[in-house]
């Protein structure tokens, strides 16, 4: 049989306007202009809903495609110890970084005591809400939550742990089928795909999502919303950074590819946080993608649902600097003892936070109950400014749980090398800037 060797297609280029990170990075400069200038046309109800629309379409698949990766990675697996395996590794990699995430925060705050002088005299009523969700966020019942009610509640709610879980247990079900579960894994594999599909229409509404949301979130708070506490988001700012090109950075060199290769690869998901300052946003694509870059399907398929809920370095950062910074405010002087048991409180507490916006403050409302109930009314101090952070909150922890699927792939023997750094190569050759910054870090 002789073989006809053929030409690879040449790669089409793009318009630069047809780019969809393009269109997104317009939309949210064009929101930030009318936020600014237009402030009661940015906080209208329209403009609003079109942010929490978006948002609200991405959500609606979110379920089924999280329920249809896991079935689909562990049903195609023939041992049923490498999928635990897997997830005890995950689970590992996951309370490593998530400490390193405080401990960084903690280390930060404390050498730039910021807080220092601010005379702050909280509202405690402007936080009561937060409260109030953070005392029914106990551990026992984060745990119970995790078993759904049923099956249709869970899927219905998109509740990612309880579909997490029972897409687990139905995975292994149709694993023990073998033979007998062929067609059922062919028609859940084939529902995957039509699912990616919905995606890939929802996401041409983006730009007109991130427009929305950003023009209401300037249009509501205003350039001034930062005034005195501009320190505090700066150095928040600056701590991700640290966090991402150290941290996360020295994780990507142990695999053998550089963080900032990486963030160019993932840079469409990252402007799409940025616009909607919700995570979640992005989990389809981000698991997609992954799978394209040489990551195992089953190991994509768990790590990145679970991470959403047990990796969440971006809030673990926030969650360090801005109990220091509160206590500092209020003039309250924490103990090497009770910072530590921020490290250990915080560790708990932040599982479960999903990513969406405020999220990350009612898990800093859990946190400081039980550190110093005290220190409680003092998350008002930081409530205006919230917002402004959330959004570094999510393109962290996007961030850290795609690196964790890469990891976890490698540490299993199961990463395309090849693949990898092909895919990586060609799309940091399209982020010149980013290629620099990379090559300078070196």
């Amino acid at each position: 049989m002789t073989t006809i060797a053929t030409a690879a297609p040449a790669p089409v280029s793009r318009t630069w306007y047809k780019i969809l990170y393009v269109q997104v990075l317009i939309a949210i400069l064009i929101g930030v202009v009318v936020g600014w200038l237009w402030p009661s046309l940015a906080t209208s109800d329209w403009v609003k809903a079109l942010g929490d629309g978006f948002i609200k379409l991405i959500k609606l698949v979110i379920a089924p495609i999280i329920f249809c990766t896991v079935v689909s990675g562990i049903a195609h697996i023939q041992d049923a110890k490498k999928v635990g395996w897997v997830g005890l590794k995950a689970l590992v990699y996951f309370e490593i970084v998530s400490t390193f995430a405080l401990l960084l925060g903690l280390l930060m705050g404390n050498l730039f005591q910021i807080g220092h002088g601010l005379a702050a005299k909280p509202d405690a009523a402007a936080v009561a809400n937060y409260v109030e969700q953070a005392e029914a966020s106990k551990t026992v019942d984060f745990i119970l939550n995790i078993i759904p009610d049923s099956v249709v509640g869970a899927l219905a709610r998109g509740d990612i742990l309880q579909v997490l879980l029972f897409a687990i247990l139905f995975g292994f079900s149709l694993m023990a089928l073998g033979e007998r579960g062929e067609k059922l894994r062919g028609m859940i594999d084939d529902t995957a795909h039509a699912v990616f599909g919905v995606i890939a229409i929802v996401m041409k509404a983006a730009p007109i999502g991130a427009f929305g949301a950003m023009a209401f979130t300037i249009g509501k708070l205003g350039p001034s919303a930062l005034g005195n506490l501009i320190g505090l988001i700066a150095l928040f700012y600056a701590t991700a950074a640290l966090f991402v090109v150290v941290v996360l950075g020295l994780i990507a060199r142990s695999v053998g590819f550089s963080i900032f290769k990486f963030i160019a690869y993932i840079k469409d998901e990252l402007l799409l946080v940025l616009g909607t300052s919700s995570s979640e946003s992005a989990l389809p694509q981000l698991m997609k993608k992954l799978e394209r870059l040489g990551c195992s399907k089953p190991v994509v398929g768990l790590v990145v649902p679970t991470g959403y809920s047990f990796n969440l370095d971006g809030t673990n950062v926030y969650m360090s600097l801005a109990k220091l910074f509160i206590a500092q405010a209020l003039g309250v002087d924490l103990t090497f003892g009770q910072q530590l048991t921020i490290l250990i409180v915080a560790m708990m507490t932040s599982k479960g936070a999903s990513g969406i916006t405020g999220a990350g403050f009612i898990t800093l409302a859990a946190t400081l109950s039980s550190v110093n109930p005290a220190l409680v009314p003092g998350m008002a101090i930081v409530f205006s400014i919230d917002k402004f952070m959330s959004e570094v909150r999510a393109l962290t922890n996007i961030t850290g749980n795609g690196l964790a699927a890469v990891f976890v792939s490698w540490w299993e023997g199961e990463l395309d090398q090849a693949t990898l750094h092909a895919r990586l190569n060609q799309e940091s050759d399209r982020c010149p800037l980013l290629t620099a910054v990379g090559a300078r870090y070196r």
